[in-house]
């Protein structure tokens, strides 16, 4: 069980980590696929912010990772014509941390605050009304002698981005004037993803049955789809002259351990233990985590989003549950294994 995964949303160490990579995230609403709903109401958003010469309103943006929330951010203020700062809410430890952003950002910039649920509390109340009224409250020396000074600030936008949009505190949620959840992607728009990317790339993908192939395997999610795309790139480099067909794509990606579903080795060990230890369920995640060796939190946060997602597990008042897909999967009751093999 420990070997990398290739399937997880969450950034993965060979991942691009700026605009500056092999492929650039989209620069432009136009550029950037899928997600229509959210593109509309940003492009009214940013149409009525530059007409009024205002910053755009505050952004909350939730969802799984990996469905483009940081390019969202960078595509804001290149529409703005502004510049984009990037943090993330464990790197804010006090309210001061935030202090030298703040004071040197021009009208119109966009902040970004990535993970922005785990905010300790002081840095949250800290940017109230930073966010309501551009202005920023710190306090010199300290006892009798303290006083408060007030530091106006340009109008800004702040996009906050959260797997986890439930642990946002209500103050907080009521604070951003637009919130939307993204969606996973569907296997058309991910081909229409991998197709720029290798163009950028100059990646030969000979077929396009190799884009359908890759698309269909990367769980709705733009990052994992370029990194598929990126091993299957290195795996037809060494055996295939660099052409991707259909064969060699499938024979990457069986390498990588990536079957037909977008399953990897660990989700199908986690299917095999709810289907043959303990019989298809109900088990409490805490004893499927014992018997695999994994931790609970991982499988809950990492595993099963896309169980559920696909309709092989269910989540009930008595624990996880295999649906009749996964039964069907797992080939229970004829307890056929040949899939998790």
């Amino acid at each position: 069980m420990s070997r990398e995964r290739i399937v997880t949303a969450e950034q993965h160490p060979s991942d691009p980590t700026d605009s500056s990579g092999p492929a650039p995230r989209p620069r432009t609403l136009e550029q950037f696929v899928g997600q229509p709903q959210l593109r509309e109401r940003l492009s009214i958003a940013l149409s009525a912010a530059k007409a009024r010469g205002d910053s755009m309103e505050h952004l909350l943006l939730h969802g799984p990772p990996g469905l483009g929330k940081t390019t969202i951010a960078h595509i804001v203020a290149e529409e703005m014509g502004t510049q984009a700062y990037v943090t993330s809410g464990p790197a804010l430890t006090k309210g001061a941390d935030l202090v030298g952003t703040l004071t040197r950002m021009q009208p119109g910039d966009v902040l970004f605050i990535d993970e922005i649920h785990r905010l300790p509390a002081a840095v949250e109340e800290y940017i109230y009304p930073a966010m309501e009224d551009f202005k920023i409250d710190f306090t010199l020396d300290g006892g009798m002698h303290a006083r408060v000074v007030t530091y106006q600030l340009k109008p800004f936008t702040l996009i906050g981005a959260t797997t986890r949009a439930g642990l946002l505190t209500a103050a907080l949620r009521s604070r951003f004037g637009i919130a939307h959840r993204l969606d996973f992607y569907d296997p058309n728009d991910l081909t229409l993803i991998l197709e720029r990317a290798a163009l950028r790339m100059g990646i030969n993908l000979g077929q396009e049955a190799a884009r359908v192939l890759m698309s269909q395997r990367s769980r709705g999610t733009p990052r994992i789809c370029l990194r598929l795309l990126r091993r299957v790139r290195d795996f037809a480099d060494v055996r295939a002259s660099g052409t991707i067909t259909a064969d060699i794509a499938a024979e990457a990606l069986r390498l990588e351990g990536v079957d037909e579903l977008g399953l990897d080795t660990l989700d199908r060990a986690y299917l095999r233990v709810l289907a043959d230890t303990y019989e298809g369920g109900p088990v409490g995640l805490e004893a499927i985590a014992a018997t695999l060796g994994e931790d609970a939190g991982t499988l809950e946060d990492v595993v099963e989003p896309y169980l559920l997602q696909i309709g092989l597990l269910a989540r009930t008042r008595q624990g996880r549950q295999l649906t009749a897909a996964g039964n069907t999967l797992a080939g229970r009751p004829q307890t056929d294994k040949r899939l998790f093999e």
